[in-house]
């Protein structure tokens, strides 16, 4: 953990609104290999920063299965059926220092993988 900054300091004040706070982080992404590198790089970026990092949380995957006929006329029997697999992961930042706050805002992720932050 890093000590807190001089009492007098800008800083200091962002320090002390942040402490018992936590920071929730949910992943979306249709590409596991995204979402995991997408959520290693949040993870390092914490724990340069000096947070304490819980997770990451597998959450259950949501399988949407659209079914369609092959032809258009005829053959009602005859059906190509298709999903979209949506992964997703949850983080926690506990005591996030305003280090961690300022990182995270500039991080720059893959495109295709939807970010919700919670405080």
């Amino acid at each position: 953990m890093i000590p807190p900054p001089p009492i007098n300091s800008n800083a200091a004040k962002g320090y002390f609104e942040m402490q018992g706070q936590n920071i929730r982080i949910r992943l979306k992404a249709f590409d596991y290999r995204v979402l995991d590198a997408s959520t290693q790089e949040i993870v390092n970026t914490a724990k340069r920063t000096g947070a304490d990092v819980r997770g990451p949380i597998p959450l259950p995957n949501k399988i949407e299965k659209f079914t369609v006929l092959r032809g258009p006329h005829v053959n009602k029997k005859s059906r190509d059926q298709f999903e979209i697999r949506t992964h997703k992961r949850l983080l926690d930042i506990v005591d996030p220092t305003p280090q961690t706050v300022d990182a995270l805002m500039k991080l720059d992720l893959a495109a295709g993988v939807d970010v919700e932050i919670k405080v």
